[in-house]
């Protein structure tokens, strides 16, 4: 269990993480923070966050440290790199890794943390976007001990609507590569119902409403549909981080022997997006590739 006397530590404060910490910071923890671009730690340390000097130093003054990088190389890197986390582990220390990566790697990391240094790691992607991460509604899903999740439980619950133990090490980056399936395959189905929709003289804003609480009804349809229409450029998630993990997910069910033709479709439709240089674009822009943008 933890109070907000627990001082925390938070590495990675990118489109996810900043406003995360911004919320623990709002909670009253005391928060210790590291980014590798020095310009993002401002805003958290005029909200009364401590600047340090590395991933280490976050790690010293902290009983738990959260990560939220984006890969799974830049998680070791931090981790067990050059003055990195692992330097300052301890037993009775945890690390909660937000970030998406390959499972495989997330069970290894942890056990390797835990054999180095006796720190704790749950592997705790997340769902939910910038208005997740900013609101606190943010899904979590889990993977490690069960001593380790407690001792977090109350601290996440602070960035969290749901969060979920799903089994040992490697068990929550799987159950997030399941959510990026229906989320990837969702949004390119999104956008050719927008598409038909126009063609066929319909306004595709009003779909969502028409058809909430129907079969086909479903959050992807609620909160992309509309910004499809709309040619909304607001950037809540990035195609980029979609294409990195649903090729996860086809890498990973080629280790499994799994068949996934509807993801793998989605995967090519998601690289198109960054064939034509929206990389950096926000996952609704998946209807640029049917129709240009509105002007």
């Amino acid at each position: 269990m933890s109070s907000t006397s627990t001082p925390l530590g938070y590495v990675g404060l990118g489109l996810m993480g900043g406003p995360m910490a911004q919320r623990l910071l709002a909670a009253g923890f005391p928060l210790h923070v590291w980014n590798r671009s020095r310009d993002k730690l401002a805003p958290l340390v005029d909200a009364g966050a401590q600047s340090a000097t590395s991933p280490r130093a976050v790690a010293e003054a902290s009983e738990i440290v959260f990560t939220c990088l984006t890969d799974t190389d830049a998680v070791e890197a931090v981790v067990f790199g050059a003055d990195g986390i692992a330097e300052a582990g301890s037993a009775g220390k945890v690390l909660v890794d937000f970030s998406s990566m390959r499972p495989d790697m997330a069970k290894e990391f942890a056990a390797r943390l835990r054999a180095q240094t006796g720190m704790g790691w749950i592997d705790a992607p997340v769902s939910g976007g910038v208005p997740g991460a900013t609101n606190g509604t943010l899904t979590v899903m889990a993977g490690g001990e069960a001593a380790d999740f407690e001792r977090v439980r109350e601290v996440v619950a602070h960035l969290a609507g749901r969060f979920t133990l799903m089994g040992a090490n490697g068990t929550g980056q799987s159950t997030k590569l399941i959510n990026q399936m229906i989320v990837g395959t969702g949004l390119a189905l999104m956008a050719e119902c927008c598409q038909f929709a126009e063609d066929a003289g319909i306004d595709p804003a009003k779909l969502p409403e028409a058809l909430a609480g129907g079969r086909a009804d479903s959050p992807v349809l609620q909160q992309f549909l509309p910004r499809m229409a709309a040619r909304d450029r607001d950037v809540q998630g990035r195609v980029a981080i979609m294409v990195k993990d649903l090729n996860t997910v086809m890498d990973t069910a080629r280790q499994l022997g799994t068949s996934l033709p509807l993801t793998g479709l989605a995967a090519e439709i998601h690289k198109l997006l960054v064939k034509h240089g929206l990389s950096d674009a926000d996952n609704a822009a998946t209807i640029d590739l049917y129709a240009p943008p509105k002007t």
